[in-house]
């Protein structure tokens, strides 16, 4: 028999109304001869109120305790979607993600799935059972329930639909697909039918929130047929594959855009002297992700190096450096924030020269400054003011031919 992974997020389960819709949509499926695997997330707002309540007790609670804490989300969701199959007339089990078999590296809050013990499942679907699973969660090789950071959910039906051989893995959203922009923000942003791995991977990494780039680097790497797909609706969404069939005149697929972003400058002592390895080796052993990187060496001044980061991580960076500063070699590092990163993806773009040009150009034409700029094949990164966000991407969504 084939097997679909189907996740639903936390608006879809938001309510025992919509737990029981989504059984009702899971028992559809089997009915056309599927076994059927469901990931859900925490119902609702649950998450935040868990956030709160811990918030309350700490400034800063132990990552370890977070961890048991937020777990506790998910572990509501799957025994009562388990009760709405029993109500409905047919047989379910729940799991909580160590009960499934989900083992995750030591880092509390963000952990990485190491590997999948599928015995447990492969069994009950074999039994004729719906298995139901916590998302965002697993559990470390010492026993510690570990989660999965933002995103987590997606990451966890991806990864059990690798490990599972499944046919298909659908994610069950408030939206009805990928769109080539965030459609709240860019007017005439429309639905995509298909876009490849790449594109996706790109346009998660960049700031588009329908998936986890986690969850679709899983996809790619294990040729995991994905889509995307509205919980409120039967209609076909946006398929996730590795080539894609229609559109393909178009050169830039996405506008993607992302607020929060710091500018973080290091002027070093010399260049060449092994300070700039020990910044991101150092940023890397705290875990703290740095995006765009612009290096400055010249003859009059002292050398430089620019990265981006998230502002969240902005107090962690000071820290950081300030603590490892004769260590590392750097003579000063100041700070900038209330920056936006804008960028445009397409697989078209490798064909295409003066991709680039013409994006620098709308800008201009826009008065937008650019404060940094990151390329590869697929997509164009440019760090602006955060005031400028919304203006640059309709501006270059409406440029390449993306509205309706």
């Amino acid at each position: 028999m084939e097997t679909v992974v189907m996740k639903f997020g936390g608006t879809s389960v938001a309510t025992p109304e919509k737990i029981i819709g989504v059984a009702k949509r899971a028992i559809r499926e089997k009915e056309k001869g599927l076994r059927v695997v469901i990931v859900v997330s925490a119902m609702g707002k649950t998450t935040d109120t868990l956030l709160e309540l811990a918030g309350d007790i700490s400034s800063q609670p132990p990552k370890r305790e977070m961890d048991m804490l937020l777990a506790t989300g998910e572990q509501v969701t799957i025994a009562l979607l388990a009760m709405a199959f029993k109500m409905l007339g047919h047989e379910a089990l729940s799991f909580t993600g160590w009960q499934a078999g989900i083992e995750t590296e030591s880092v509390p809050r963000n952990a990485r799935i190491e590997q999948i013990h599928t015995e447990r499942i492969e069994q009950a679907l074999s039994d004729g059972y719906f298995c139901v699973v916590a998302g965002f969660q697993g559990v470390d090789k010492i026993g510690n329930i570990t989660t999965l950071g933002r995103g987590g959910s997606d990451t966890t039906a991806v990864a059990l639909a690798a490990a599972l051989r499944a046919d298909k893995c659908e994610i069950y959203t408030d939206v009805d697909g990928v769109y080539t922009s965030d459609p709240r923000f860019v007017t005439g942003a429309r639905k995509l039918e298909q876009i490849s791995y790449d594109e996706m991977l790109e346009l998660a990494n960049l700031g588009a929130g329908v998936l986890h780039p986690r969850a679709v680097e899983f996809a790619k790497n294990n040729h995991v047929p994905l889509s995307v797909r509205a919980s409120y609706s039967d209609e076909p969404g946006t398929i996730i594959q590795e080539v894609i069939t229609v559109e393909k005149n178009l050169i830039v697929r996405g506008v993607a855009f992302e607020s929060g972003i710091a500018r973080v400058t290091v002027t070093y002592k010399k260049a060449f002297n092994g300070s700039l390895a020990n910044i991101f080796t150092t940023l890397a052993k705290h875990h703290i992700d740095v995006d765009i990187i612009v290096q400055s060496i010249t003859d009059d001044a002292p050398p430089s190096v620019s990265f981006s980061i998230k502002e969240d991580s902005l107090e962690e960076t000071r820290r950081v450096l300030a603590e490892r500063q004769e260590e590392i070699g750097f003579l000063a590092a100041t700070y900038e924030v209330g920056l936006s990163k804008v960028s445009i993806v397409g697989s078209g773009m490798v064909s295409n020269p003066g991709v680039a040009a013409q994006m620098f150009d709308i800008l201009r034409l826009e008065g937008i400054p650019v404060k940094m700029v990151s390329t590869s094949e697929i997509k164009i990164s440019v760090v602006v003011p955060e005031a400028d966000m919304k203006l640059s991407a309709n501006a270059l969504h409406d440029a390449y031919g993306l509205s309706r």
